[in-house]
């Protein structure tokens, strides 16, 4: 059986950058075949196999489809993998930021180049997790970008003062976006009124957290918002779901006039969501609404399970909501990264070198499957995900792949054979950052 395995550029990207990478014999998702050659951190030229010479460093992609990178716009990052036992109860400043940094780790493998992490400011948290998730930003420069929402309490009644008194440090320590929970509030129009404002004041976008279940609360929201400009996003909205079709859809045209990028979590809910629907991910894009797509929490106490993976959401959206494979795959890459405040990413020259190669012919496949994945960010591959299928040779002879000698098991090898994820700069055997090594170090060798 040929080795179709990918070429790894010198079996380590320990150390600067190269000045040229070449991604050689991808395929696109127009079904062509393709080189594409990334100088720094943005792609120079895509061309016909063969035709951007040999020059700089190759990596065989034979097998793989290339897209742009997705990006994660909803994750709970101060609570994400708290259900895990080896981590229950684990909240104090160091315990968050590794946990914050680990669940980052874990996004980047599936692919996310960027992600948004909402992280609770309140009188009961203070400002340590969002320190701690900060922190975790900024050990991951250069493998991924992590922004960082501070989620405030109720900024109305008698607990208001205190609110916005400490969402307004929060946004002096260095958060990068304002949200708020204004289901959650006595007055939910004075609590999202109070965000906007507090948001203008410093130029920074908006999110709010919200089920999107009253129709006259969210035309408010709607009209705030389209005051505010560009820059406000609105999630998950499974409130949505549970209104009569005709008034969801007139709230939906609200949205859309108004800008709004509407977050949805296909896999349902999420931290202080009353209820796990999902946002009808078919009527909003219907009506022109900005449709990005996210994880939510991420195996913890509402939600034990979760896999933090943006495919597995596009193909949530692909499955369960009506959306083709373009659409969905889209909700999790381009409008998310336009929701996030990011530059848009295309497989062209002159876009930002922000790629995802997963091995497969076609988007309904990598969507379906996805079970090898190689990440590049800023131009570097940083992140590489691999399988191996096992089968037991049922003595016909007929089977295809290599037999381990007297195992009786037949390897067929579908990426690297590594799930290891590593910094570039790794800092010893222990693994990224000081964490536990993620995954099986198999014949690919490590980052």
């Amino acid at each position: 059986m040929p080795d179709s395995r990918p070429r790894w550029p010198g079996g380590s990207t320990a150390g600067p950058a190269p000045s040229t990478l070449l991604l050689s014999g991808v395929r696109l998702s127009d079904g062509r075949a393709a080189d594409v050659r990334i100088g720094g951190r943005r792609i120079e030229a895509v061309g016909a196999p063969g035709s951007l010479g040999t020059r700089g460093t190759r990596l065989d992609l034979r097998g793989y489809l290339l897209l742009p990178a997705p990006a994660e716009p909803h994750a709970h990052s101060d609570t994400a993998l708290t259900a895990s036992p080896e981590h229950s109860g684990a909240h104090t400043t160091d315990d968050v930021r590794r946990r914050a940094t680990e669940a980052a780790l874990l996004q980047l493998s599936h692919g996310a180049t960027a992600l948004r992490a909402q992280v609770r400011v309140t009188t009961g948290t203070g400002l340590a997790p969002l320190d701690a998730v900060l922190e975790a930003g900024r050990s991951l420069r250069g493998l991924m970008d992590l922004t960082v929402v501070a989620v405030s309490g109720p900024l109305t009644g008698r607990a208001g003062a205190d609110g916005l008194a400490l969402l307004r440090d929060a946004v002096d320590r260095g958060a990068d976006v304002v949200g708020g929970r204004p289901d959650l509030d006595p007055d939910p129009g004075g609590h999202a009124e109070a965000v906007l404002g507090l948001a203008a004041g410093h130029g920074l976008p908006v999110d709010l957290h919200t089920d999107a279940d009253d129709p006259a609360l969210l035309a408010r929201f709607a009209a705030m918002a389209g005051e505010f400009g560009p820059g406000v996003s609105l999630g998950p909205c499974g409130g949505l779901s549970r209104l009569p079709e005709d008034t969801a859809a007139a709230a939906a045209d609200r949205l859309a006039a108004a800008g709004v990028a509407v977050v949805c979590l296909p896999q349902g809910g999420c931290a202080g969501s009353r209820l796990r629907d999902a946002a009808p991910a078919g009527l909003l894009r219907a009506a022109g609404v900005r449709l990005a797509a996210g994880s939510g929490a991420l195996r913890d106490a509402t939600r034990p399970v979760g896999r933090g993976d943006p495919l597995e959401a596009a193909y949530l959206l692909a499955a369960q909501h009506g959306l083709d494979a373009a659409a969905a795959y889209e909700a999790v890459s381009a409008t998310a990264r336009a929701a996030m405040g990011l530059p848009g990413v295309r497989v062209e020259a002159g876009c930002p070198a922000e790629l995802l190669a997963v091995r497969g012919d076609g988007l309904p496949g990598a969507l379906s499957l996805a079970y090898s994945r190689i990440v590049v960010h800023r131009g570097r591959v940083v992140a590489r995900t691999g399988a191996v299928r096992e089968y037991r040779d049922p003595g016909t002879g007929s089977a295809h792949g290599d037999r381990d000698p007297g195992s009786g098991v037949v390897r067929e090898d579908r990426g690297l054979g590594s799930g290891a994820v590593r910094d570039a700069s790794a800092r010893g055997p222990a693994g990224v950052l000081g964490l536990p090594r993620q995954g099986r170090t198999g014949p690919g060798g490590e980052l």
